[in-house]
Formats: structure tokens, C-alpha cells, sequence
């Protein structure tokens, strides 16, 4: 098994609280990590149908039948259970006596804001990062522009098979063909997942929604041409975009609130959150195709913002990433906020070198911000990491 970060959260949490709930894409490794971690509760899977029938039918005698602990899987599929954990907890106040997993994240902090408020922990689970790949602690946020990461050992990995491949646990696990998974991935969602979230009744036309969303990743979000584009209303494909978010397939950027006296934009930018589901949208079939397709900066900047993603939620805390753009275009890719003001700039560049040029947004930034050294970072797509023009200059390796 592949070491989680989120281990460390996820057993401090059950130490404070009766309620632990973990939620994250379908596939990201919760079941796997949850039974690893809490390996002496009961076990329990909602998806079989004899135990759903047991707790829908009897919810109080279904809960009881565990004297002890117990993890429940999968328990968005019985949402009727969460008032009853509630009286539960509300009597027997015990750290950890409910785990809960759930790849439906809308439906699971639904009925927790309702019935366990102040009762659950929640934390999320994505795939796995690069850093857990490869067995070495997670990027420093807190440290973020600020130094220059010590330097590890080499990474063997090449950047292109690494976004084409993506990060689901199953697919290093197994060491499976990554088009051929994810595409039975994919159909499964549309078919399955995305009935049970929504009544979506044309699942097709959903299905190139989902496709012409991948390809505007890193764009600003614009739902009337999106929707125009897919034969849908702006309201469906507003609707629709939250399904997508709701299952952890994308993220939704927000513009920064610092102005500087500017004109901002107001629109969003929308990444998906693993690349390789990405690159199957976007029929890009080899890393060699990655390497020239039109979307390959689209697929990098999508990389390192899950990667910022993951870099905060498996430690435990909740994202604190947005972007930057005045009405003239100038642009930060991304703004990482860890409590100081304004943010931590980072710019996303895909090639192996990086020109002089590449600077020129982080500098504009620091020029309005009266600050020009401060912490600053550009990822770029060769292997070393160094400090250029007081600018952090990484590695993606080093994500």
C-alpha cells in the first residue's frame, strides 16, 4: 500500500471527534486507506445490497449491531442513517466511534451540516500526488516561494507519461493500461454516479458537456458558450458543472480579491483535478501526442493546481487557491494564501526552459504589491529547481 498523507490527519480527527467522515472522487483510495488505518472497527459496505435493505429498513438496530467502533462505506447510498449516528453520538460521546466514506461529497456534507454539525470531522481524499508516488513528504506550503526545496533524490519519472498516465491508486497499483481503465472509469460515472447525483436524462449530451469542459481547463469560465456549444441552457450547464465538482472531477478557481487599484475579472477558471481523465477527454492517446496536443500547457497547469490541492487537503486543511487577471491581461496562474497578505504568486510554464519572459507577470504582481521580493514561484516542466530573478523557480518533479 502506497503511504497517504492524510493518514496523520485522519487518525487525529477520529482522537477529537465521534464522527469522521472521508470523502473524495470514486477510486481515490478511501476504502483502502480507512480499513488501513482503523483496522480493529467493524466493517461495513453500504454497496451491498443485503446491508443497505438492513439499515434503510432498520437504521437503529442496523447502527447497534456494532457494540464497538465501525466504518461505514459508502454511506451517502443510506443518507436516512445520519440522524440516527446524531442521537447516537449526542449520547455516547466516543473520539472515533463513526468512520463514514462517501464518494458523493454534495450529498455527504448535506446531511452532515443538518444532522452532525460539530459532531464530524471532514476530510478529503484525492488521488494520489506525485509526492506519494514517490515516497517523500509533501510540498511545504507554508514555505512556499520562499526557499528553494532541498534537492532529493532524481526522479526517474517523465513528465509527459506522468500527466498522460494521471493518479489514480488502481492504475500504479496494478500497473494497468491508463486509457483502458480510465475509459471504464469514465463510463461507469456517467452511467452509475451521475444518475444517482442528478436526474440527468440524456446522458450523451452530458457526456460531451463533460468532454468540452476538458477542454477549457484553465480557461475562464463562460457557461453560456459552454452551454451553447453542448445544446444546453446556461441553467443545466451550471447545473451540471456542480455535479462535476460535486464528484471531485474538477475544481473551480475563483478570482483573487486583491485588486491593487485594478480592474479584476470576475469569472472563474475551471481544472480538472487528474490529467490523465483529462488527456481520455481529450482523446489525446501517448504522452508522444501530449507532448505536441494544443492543450499541453492546459494539462500542466491543471497538474500543479491538483497538485497544490492535494498538497493542502491531505494535510488536513482546506485549499486556499484562487488566480489573478486585471482587465488588461495581465495574469498570475495561481495565488496560494497561508495567511499572510497578498498571497504567494505562482506561474505555470510547461517547457523544459524557461525565458526570461517567463517572469514578467510574477513581477508586475510584486510591482503593485510594493513588494518586489517577495515570495514568489514559478513551476516549470524541466527537472531542476533554483532561485531566478528572486523568484523560486521549480521543478514540476518537486511538486
Amino acid at each position: 500500500m502506497i503511504r497517504r498523507a492524510l493518514e496523520t490527519s485522519l487518525r487525529k480527527a477520529a482522537r477529537d471527534c465521534p464522527v469522521v467522515t472521508l470523502t473524495g472522487p470514486r477510486q481515490s483510495g478511501k476504502t483502502t486507506l480507512v480499513r488501513a488505518v482503523f483496522g480493529k472497527h467493524d466493517y461495513v459496505s453500504l454497496e451491498d445490497p443485503d446491508e443497505q435493505a438492513f439499515a434503510r429498513e432498520d437504521p437503529r438496530g442496523f447502527l447497534e449491531r456494532s457494540s464497538g467502533k465501525v466504518v461505514l462505506d459508502e454511506v451517502q447510498r443510506v443518507p436516512e442513517l445520519f440522524s440516527y449516528i446524531q442521537t447516537l453520538v449526542d449520547a455516547e460521546d466516543v473520539p472515533g466511534r463513526f468512520v463514514l466514506s462517501g464518494s458523493q461529497n454534495f450529498l455527504l456534507l448535506n446531511r452532515i451540516s443538518q444532522s452532525l454539525a460539530g459532531r464530524a470531522a471532514v476530510l478529503h481524499l484525492l488521488p494520489l500526488s506525485l509526492s506519494e508516488l514517490e515516497g517523500r513528504p509533501s510540498i511545504d506550503l507554508d514555505a512556499l516561494g520562499r526557499r528553494v526545496p532541498p534537492k532529493t533524490r532524481s526522479s526517474k519519472r517523465k513528465l509527459m507519461k506522468t500527466l498522460f498516465t494521471g493518479f489514480y491508486p488502481r492504475i500504479h497499483d496494478k500497473r494497468l493500461d491508463p486509457q483502458e481503465w480510465l475509459r471504464n472509469y469514465y463510463q461507469t460515472y456517467v452511467e452509475r454516479d451521475v444518475r444517482e447525483i442528478q436526474n440527468v436524462g440524456d446522458l450523451e449530451t452530458f457526456g460531451r458537456f463533460v468532454r468540452l469542459a476538458a477542454g477549457r481547463s484553465g480557461q475562464l469560465l463562460n457557461l453560456s458558450s459552454l452551454g451553447a456549444d453542448c445544446g444546453i441552457t446556461h441553467t443545466t450547464a451550471r447545473r451540471w458543472l456542480s455535479i462535476l465538482e460535486a464528484s471531485f472531477l474538477i475544481a473551480i478557481l475563483r478570482p483573487h480579491h486583491q485588486s491593487f487599484r485594478k480592474r479584476l475579472v470576475k469569472s472563474p477558471k475551471l481544472h480538472f483535478l487528474d490529467t490523465g481523465l483529462m488527456c481520455y477527454l481529450l482523446r489525446i492517446r501517448s504522452p508522444e501526442d501530449l507532448e505536441v496536443h494544443a492543450s499541453r500547457g492546459a494539462v500542466f497547469e491543471s497538474f500543479v493546481i491538483s497538485e497544490l490541492m492535494k498538497a493542502s487537503l491531505h494535510a488536513g486543511r482546506e485549499p486556499a487557491l484562487s488566480f489573478w487577471r486585471d482587465s488588461t491581461g495581465h495574469e498570475v496562474d495561481v495565488v496560494v494564501e497561508s495567511g499572510g497578505e497578498p498571497g504567494v504568486p505562482v506561474e505555470v510554464k510547461s517547457g523544459r526552459t524557461v525565458a526570461s519572459d517567463a517572469y514578467r507577470g510574477l513581477d508586475f504582481w510584486r510591482g503593485l504589491a510594493r513588494d518586489p521580493k517577495a515570495p514568489a514561484v514559478l513551476v516549470h516542466g524541466g527537472m531542476e529547481s533554483y532561485r531566478r530573478n528572486d523568484v523560486v523557480t521549480l521543478s514540476w518533479a518537486a511538486l
